[in-house]
């Protein structure tokens, strides 16, 4: 019974800091990356569909992005797509190609990213948190209902926390690497 807790406490910890990986993908760094434009959804006869599913995206250079889409008709569609977005992109189109050059970071939204990584990195942490409470609190509940004794309850206690500074100690890892990725010319 302890041990699922713990199993299901790892499970959620991780989920919690790959969702926050995700969201880090989605923060622009100097370089053209094709995760920046997951979030972007083009209208498909009518239904919001990922830009993934309705071009290719591919990097031309290090500052270029390259989109391709399976239909010629869907290249107005992606660029409104991606003016509306709020990336800060502007699309040029020559034929059926969409070419997307990236900006160069300024000092000031450089350090605007780094606010929003930080933003992110804390979401993550706050999501860990939660699943240690959610599983002490369950923990408790066995205890209360004599199913456990009180030194099972401690030792659980210390090894649901023990995940849980695992999990924190990698969100800061993953938050300096990212901080360190915005902060290189």
């Amino acid at each position: 019974m302890l041990d699922e807790l713990k199993k299901d406490a790892d499970s959620r910890m991780e989920k919690a800091l790959a969702a926050m990986s995700n969201n880090f993908n989605k923060i622009r760094t100097g370089r053209a990356h094709p995760s920046l434009l997951d979030g972007v959804t083009v209208s498909y006869y009518g239904v919001d569909t990922p830009l993934a599913q309705v071009a290719n995206v591919n990097v031309e250079d290090a500052r270029t992005l390259s989109i391709k889409p399976w239909e010629k008709p869907m290249v107005p569609e992606i660029e409104k797509a991606i003016m509306k977005s709020n990336l800060g992109l502007n699309p040029s189109t020559s034929g059926d190609n969409i070419r997307i050059p990236l900006p160069a970071l300024t000092e000031e939204t450089r350090k605007g990213y780094i606010k929003q990584a930080r933003a992110e990195a804390e979401n993550g942490r706050v999501s860990i948190r939660n699943v240690r409470r959610d599983v002490l609190s369950d923990v408790k509940a066995l205890l209360k209902d004599k199913e456990i004794s009180e030194d099972e309850e401690r030792r659980t206690q210390d090894e649901v926390q023990k995940i849980t500074d695992k999990y924190i100690a990698e969100v800061d890892k993953v938050l300096a690497q990212k901080e360190e990725e915005l902060m290189t010319v």
